[in-house]
């Protein structure tokens, strides 16, 4: 079984696995869903626990010997298994696999490895462990759904804030969700349950917003220019190079600009978007993209991302953070002026 973190909860209700492997990349929710686990497990009878951290050197029968072992007391035990490298090696995967195979079912076995490429999560030791119980997926909090996350912990705590008061709050901790989580907690102990209204939200929440050029290019292929800018002045208030913004805005752009050119071509979205390596969640707003900016926009805005890298390098005039912010309007209206003409 494989569940997303907001599905667990769920799960756990329902029944109690014998593996959990737990695998993401936001820190935070990973441990609450590991938090999640144990709690269930010590409702279920487990009162023990074991704990095998994976480091080098590590010796791999101790994993044998933790789910062959009972609990003091002749109860069920968890048993964590933490992987921190997320690479258990030739040896640490032939002991997982005969673990899995061995599996003491009155045991609840709890795994955790950091976010796997698509080829580890087809490994045998991975297929192992999730044939044998369930795998929970993390993901990061995408930015357009961190208002409604927000929204519900705030509910956890008896408290509720408007549409306005939740963007605000998203945009002040964008980026990092412990610090979201933790103005959240702090919403909770300095103001009371009800409804919050946007006045006491501004005043109680620091600007905490963490970004990165990715989320540049993610918000000017969105078109969003208030958060392209937004996002700018966080990169350049963090000392940011302004060359690996470039690098991501341009990259972005040419690959805009040839699948533009393939679909003038008569050739099929689907299979420019692979060639493109335009994969899942970037493919909506790449079409959307797509349609807002033509070719020829395209290929202005790489000259000028051109004499952006001059700049940035000292080799041309103009303050490279400037530019960014003319090529993103620049973008916005030819784009407006494309919807316009259809």
């Amino acid at each position: 079984m494989q569940l997303r973190a907001e599905q667990l909860e769920a799960q756990l209700s329902k029944s109690l696995a014998s593996v959990y492997l737990v695998h993401g990349d936001e820190p935070l929710l990973a441990l609450e869903a590991a938090d999640a686990i144990r709690a269930a497990a010590r409702r279920q009878g487990c009162d023990a626990r074991e704990v095998l951290s994976v480091e080098r050197g590590f010796d791999w029968s101790e994993l044998a010997q933790a789910g062959a072992s009972q609990s003091l007391f002749g109860g069920r035990k968890l048993i964590e298994l933490r992987i921190p490298s997320g690479k258990p090696g030739t040896q640490g995967a032939a002991a997982i696999h005969a673990y899995c195979e061995h599996l003491a079912r009155e045991n609840v076995t709890l795994v955790t490895v950091p976010r796997l490429r698509r080829d580890d999560q087809n490994s045998p030791w991975f297929l192992a462990l999730a044939g044998a119980g369930v795998v929970v997926d993390i993901y990061p909090v995408e930015r357009a759904r961190l208002p409604d996350w927000i929204g519900a912990r705030l509910a956890r705590q008896g408290q509720r804030a408007s549409p306005e008061a939740l963007g605000f709050l998203a945009d002040r901790v964008e980026g990092n969700l412990l610090a979201a989580f933790q103005e959240v907690q702090k919403l909770g102990l300095l103001l009371p349950k009800g409804e919050l209204s946007a006045e006491q939200v501004c005043d109680a929440v620091a600007n905490v917003a963490r970004y990165d050029a990715y989320d540049c290019s993610a918000a000017l292929l969105a078109g969003d220019m208030a958060r392209y800018v937004r996002v700018l002045d966080g990169l350049r208030s963090e000392g940011e190079s302004p060359v690996f913004v470039l690098w991501a805005l341009a990259k972005e752009l040419r690959s805009l600009e040839r699948i533009q050119q393939g679909l003038e071509g008569g050739r099929g979205i689907d299979q420019l978007l692979r060639e493109n390596r335009v994969w899942g969640e970037r493919q909506g707003p790449m079409k959307a993209a797509l349609k807002r900016h033509a070719r020829g926009a395209l290929e202005r805005a790489l000259v000028h991302a051109a004499r952006i890298d001059r700049a940035s390098k000292g080799a041309g005039p103009g303050e490279p953070w400037d530019e960014f912010v003319s090529l993103g309007l620049e973008l916005l209206n030819e784009g407006k002026a494309t919807r316009a003409a259809e």
